[in-house]
């Protein structure tokens, strides 16, 4: 049997709107078996979702909104199907909130609960009243004006006890303390000037403290040989000094001042000659009278020799008077 061109094309025409729609709702996450893991969730308000919106846990996207159905002509009670990927195993408390997004894509965010037990495909899932993110960030910034609003509050408070505390006088005394604060200022930077200057890399004085010490840490380096030179030479002094046998010389030193000490001892006690003479007047001036005498004979036989000696060479013997003290030139105590 022939087949006519019109009857191909009609065909093709039919098969390729079939695939079209299949196709689209396949995008939609619609098939035309209705097969797969299924919950359902009832809502009052779904919040502009649309089929194909998808669905998270914990941020993971598990699903997409299979189909969304009115439950009764009054509209009070939306069914939304939700697909999931996989058989999940989501606890019997969890609960699905649509999260509203104004910048982008509304979805589906089940919370799970803490039960054992666990939906089977086809089971209604728990649903709270929808979420918003701009509902959020108000609900997040209200305990936030609150705080605020008492913040305010609280500083109106202090401003009006500050007004009552700051009379004339004393914000003329608090008009002075801001002098004083602006005069002890101008000398703190000064004094940081002054300090700044002091520690100047070439001209400050601490800089010129450190050339000086540099200076004569050099000259110490260059007279290093010197140094040592005399170190050396001061152990050689104390080697000779130790070598010279010191110890025994003192203890010579201690014994002759030791004999000296009772020499000094006897002659004060008044025994012996010297302590006679030292002590005793009367024997000092016999003694000086004696050796005054002994002078004048000394002078008077260069005097008259011949009075003494009797040799003819001389001629006759002297018979002039003899001297009765001695010369002038040979008397010491005259």
């Amino acid at each position: 049997m022939k087949v006519s061109n019109e009857t191909k094309v009609g065909a093709l025409t039919i098969i390729a709107i079939t695939l079209i729609i299949l196709g689209f709702n396949f995008l939609r996450g619609k098939t035309i078996l209705k097969s797969g893991n299924f919950l359902y969730a009832k809502y009052a308000d779904t919040k502009g979702l649309i089929v194909s919106n998808p669905v998270f846990i914990n941020g993971f996207q598990v699903g997409a909104v299979f189909e969304i159905e009115n439950t009764n002509q009054h509209l009070t009670e939306i069914l939304v199907a939700i697909k999931l990927n996989e058989p999940y195993k989501i606890p019997l408390n969890s609960v699905a909130t649509i999260q509203e997004n104004p910048l982008g894509t509304n979805s589906i965010n089940i919370v799970l609960g803490d039960t054992t037990a666990f939906f089977k495909s086809g089971d209604t899932i728990h649903t709270s009243p929808a979420a918003s993110l701009l509902g959020d960030i108000m609900n997040t910034l209200s305990p936030l004006g609150k705080k605020t609003n008492e913040a305010i509050t609280s500083l109106e408070t202090v401003l009006s006890n500050l007004n009552t505390v700051l009379n004339e006088q004393n914000k003329d005394n608090f008009k002075t303390i801001l002098a004083n604060l602006a005069t002890t200022t101008e000398k703190l930077n000064s004094s940081i000037a002054s300090i700044e200057s002091m520690l100047e890399k070439q001209n400050g004085s601490i800089a010129k403290s450190f050339d000086n010490v540099n200076s004569i840490t050099k000259n110490i380096s260059n007279n290093n040989e010197k140094i040592s030179s005399i170190i050396n030479n001061l152990d050689s002094t104390t080697k000779a000094i130790k070598d010279a046998d010191l110890y025994t010389t003192i203890q010579h030193i201690k014994e002759a001042v030791a004999e000296l000490s009772i020499a000094i001892k006897k002659i004060n006690s008044g025994n012996g000659t010297a302590a006679k003479i030292m002590n005793d007047g009367e024997m000092y001036a016999q003694l000086n009278n004696t050796i005054k005498s002994i002078n004048t004979l000394v002078d008077d036989i260069k005097v008259h020799p011949k009075r003494y000696i009797n040799i003819s060479v001389f001629g006759k013997k002297d018979k002039t008077s003899p001297l009765v003290k001695p010369l002038a030139d040979s008397a010491t105590h005259e």
